[in-house]
């Protein structure tokens, strides 16, 4: 059967778009809109993701901001390329140390879960080696915006007001004073309409693209960073900023039904979408067996997966068929509570970019958890994240807590092609509903031939432990009740706002012509040229 999302016979109630020269999809219209004006200055694909994504640090900083982290898979020259811009934990820190600090698992917020920045050097990294235009010309829209600032839209004006609402018990700690006064400077959340910026933020920006984000590592903001680090009790240091480097890497697959799915290797969690589809393959891929392979490689990958330095089993034994074999074989007809399989011996905003040349790009940066850590450097707009609240305080885990180390990390972009054809870059944020999202549009793209579109708005479950499964408002009564029967714990949520947010963008290798679908639990957009 050939996949072909230009044709569907199961149309969304939304519109899928088309377009020949160009699309992009994200989470916010004006980030969408700043790729697209990118394309049209004569930049790829490449250009228009980093444009979007530092556009998002402006226009959508509830999710992700300057100091966090990114990954990507980028097609093009016919060869998918996947960059790895996540940071270390900073090299003096150690279970040992926190643990006098009076803690027994990672705080969430404060300066102890910072970790190295590596979003503004994932951009250089991309910039550099296959973008079109200078990096400063593609920060110019999200330069604009902080600088003049822009109306607050829906979404992002209600996680705003919850994250104020969050940060009001920390109003009187000097560390967190920076935060309110970047993102409430009238002592509340910007309303919905209302028009904020950042001039800060905007010279910041600024400064990363003059000096391809020097002074981000090795000048003047990594001595800020440091200083204000150090001022409250955190260990990140101007040692740590200069040491940082993106690493490409190759990115792991599987075959499913035919299409070759990617992702990125660890640390990211991208290997559990993966086993959970090759344990899928073969299979009639309805809902309970969705839930069970995915079930059951959450767990492994939960058991197994960290810096892949660190990694006591190998990711390619991870992905060893007859290992996936032994997993599915623990499938049954009732909900089953996963446990570890042991192989044999042998966390955020996301955007896909394509131009009409080719290239497309599947991108993913965060600051976790919101804005992150709370820790807002004085006079920069830089929200620092927090990726270190995923570490272990436990010296036996394989995620245990270690200075130069990198966490199990959650944000994961998705790609998909068909014999050594690009079919298009996905990818679902939100947590740890990020592979469960994963197979989910995979499942609809291919199992139910379903468009773009109609993939991203089909109605979403999620695991959360044990038999517990958590169902987004509208899902189909009769899936319900087959799951119940099947003994999964049905908890029916009144929120789709923890279901996770995707977009996707596919190709059809013939004509060339871009088929799009956007998230409409959020404010979700696709510019198209």
């Amino acid at each position: 059967m050939k996949f072909n999302p230009l044709h569907n016979p199961y149309p969304s109630a939304r519109s899928v778009h088309y377009a020949r020269k160009g699309m992009v999809a994200t989470s916010q219209p004006l980030a969408a809109q700043a790729g697209l004006e990118i394309l049209k200055r004569g930049g790829n694909a490449i250009d228009a993701a980093i444009a979007t994504a530092a556009c998002l640090t402006v226009v959508e900083p509830t999710s992700n901001g300057i100091g966090g982290d990114a990954f990507a898979l980028v097609w093009t020259d016919n060869r998918l390329h996947g960059l790895n811009a996540s940071g270390r934990a900073p090299g003096g820190i150690s279970i040992d140390k926190v643990k006098a600090l009076g803690y027994e698992t990672m705080p969430k917020h404060g300066f102890i879960p910072v970790t190295v920045p590596g979003a503004p050097g994932g951009w250089v990294e991309l910039s550099i080696r296959f973008g079109r235009l200078s990096l400063d010309e593609c920060l110019a829209p999200a330069i604009a915006y902080a600088h003049e600032g822009f109306p607050i839209s829906p979404t992002l004006g209600k996680y705003w007001n919850a994250a104020y609402r969050f940060y009001e018990k920390h109003k009187h700690n000097p560390a967190f004073t920076p935060w309110f006064e970047t993102f409430a400077p009238k002592g509340r959340a910007p309303e919905i309409g209302e028009i904020w910026s950042s001039r800060a933020h905007a010279e910041t920006l600024t400064e990363i693209g003059k000096t391809n984000a020097e002074c981000f590592y090795r000048g003047w903001m990594a001595a800020d960073i440091a200083a204000f680090s150090s001022c409250h009790g955190g260990f990140l240091t101007m040692d740590d900023l200069e040491a940082y480097a993106p690493v490409w890497e190759q990115p792991l697959s599987v075959n499913y039904k035919g299409y070759e799915i990617w992702e990125m290797p660890p640390n990211g969690q991208g290997i559990v979408a993966l086993m959970a589809l090759g344990i899928l393959n073969g299979l009639t891929a309805d809902t309970h067996t969705q839930i069970e392979a995915l079930k059951l490689a959450f767990v492994q990958g939960m058991a197994f997966v960290t810096d892949a330095d660190h990694m006591k089993c190998p990711a390619e034994e991870l992905l060893n068929e007859d290992y996936l074999a032994r997993l599915r074989n623990n499938i049954k007809e009732t909900a089953q509570t996963p446990e570890i399989v042991p192989p044999a011996p042998s966390g955020t905003v996301y955007l896909a970019a394509a131009d009409g040349e080719g290239n497309m790009v599947s991108f993913i940066q965060s600051n976790y958890m919101g804005f992150g850590s709370g820790m807002v450097v004085p006079g920069t707009g830089i929200a620092l994240q927090n990726r270190g609240a995923d570490f272990s305080l436990y010296k036996s885990h394989p995620n245990a807590l270690a200075g130069g180390k990198k966490t199990y990390h959650t944000i994961i972009p998705g790609f998909i092609t068909r014999g050594g054809q690009a079919v298009g870059p996905f990818g679902v944020m939100g947590g740890y509903m990020q592979p469960q999202g994963h197979v989910q549009v995979v499942t609809n793209l291919i199992d139910k031939h379903l468009n773009p579109q109609a993939a991203l708005d089909a109605k979403r479950w999620q695991w959360t432990e044990g038999k517990r499964i958590l169902v987004e408002p509208g899902f189909p009564e009769d899936t319900v009740k087959a799951l119940s029967a099947s003994g999964h714990d049905i908890v029916k949520t009144p929120d789709a706002g923890s279901f996770g947010r995707g977009q996707i963008i596919l190709r059809d290798p013939e004509t060339g012509v871009l088929a799009g679908g956007t998230e409409m639990r959020t404010d979700g957009h696709i510019a198209s040229w």
